[in-house]
């Protein structure tokens, strides 16, 4: 019987307002900067996986945040800027990354009225994420912290463990209070979120909102709005 349900945060609950690409198009206007777009994807690429925070059992937070800057400033680099590199570098970060940008932050539709419906059932809920900070203070400003009990990221010095590692999981099971067997797991990332869950014996749910994921996973939503039928006894 399922008595927890797990999220994970990014493209799951919440998102960033906007997507990368017109923001750095906004920021080279203003230093009337040409970007080099072919190369674009690329860099793309290379930023996603650099700048997604440092190994959390072996750096700190100033090392982590150092990361994150060279990343950013490592694809402005790649996409032909070179004046006002640290400046424009600075702008794409407080415009993108969470650590510098958690004004840009955005629930999902589905997400409060999902919160409320699994609450108001008897489920217990936490949040289980990869991320670079504390997510207490952005879950508080986007007023959905009080329906979690328990709020675990990956960085904390309390878990230092990144999905698909076992230890994240297992010390939110036992922060809970719920074996694996009665827990849930949604996140959008089959790696970390699916296999990840599915190795410690939690049943993973693949939400893949923009249909991309399709045949990926047996139990794939595309909203949140669909996950209180799948879990209700029928």
């Amino acid at each position: 019987m399922v008595k927890a349900v797990f999220f994970d945060f990014y493209q799951t609950l919440g998102v960033w307002g906007e997507s990368l690409r017109p923001r750095v198009q906004k920021i080279a206007d203003r230093y009337a900067c040409e970007i080099e777009w072919e190369r674009y994807d690329t860099a793309r690429g290379n930023l996603y996986a650099d700048a997604s925070g440092s190994n959390p059992t072996t750096h700190d937070l100033l090392e982590t945040m150092q990361q994150i800057i060279d990343s950013y400033r490592d694809f402005l680099a790649a996409l032909g800027v070179r004046d006002y590199l640290d400046q424009m570098t600075w702008e794409l970060l407080q415009s993108e990354h969470s650590l510098f940008a958690a004004n840009a932050a955005k629930l999902y539709d589905d997400t409060v009225p999902t919160l409320v419906y699994l609450r108001d059932a008897g489920f217990k809920l936490a949040i289980v994420s990869n991320w670079d900070t504390p997510l207490d203070p952005l879950t508080e400003r986007l007023g959905i912290a009080d329906y979690f009990d328990v709020i675990t990221s990956s960085h904390d010095e309390r878990v230092r463990s990144a999905k698909p590692d076992p230890h994240i999981f297992n010390y939110t099971l036992a922060a809970v209070g719920v074996s694996a067997e009665e827990a849930v797991h949604v996140g959008d990332t089959y790696e970390a979120d699916i296999v990840g869950a599915r190795d410690v014996g939690i049943r993973p749910i693949l939400i893949d909102r923009d249909g991309t994921q399709v045949g990926r996973w047996k139990e794939t939503i595309r909203s949140l709005s669909e996950l209180p039928e799948m879990l209700m006894p029928h």
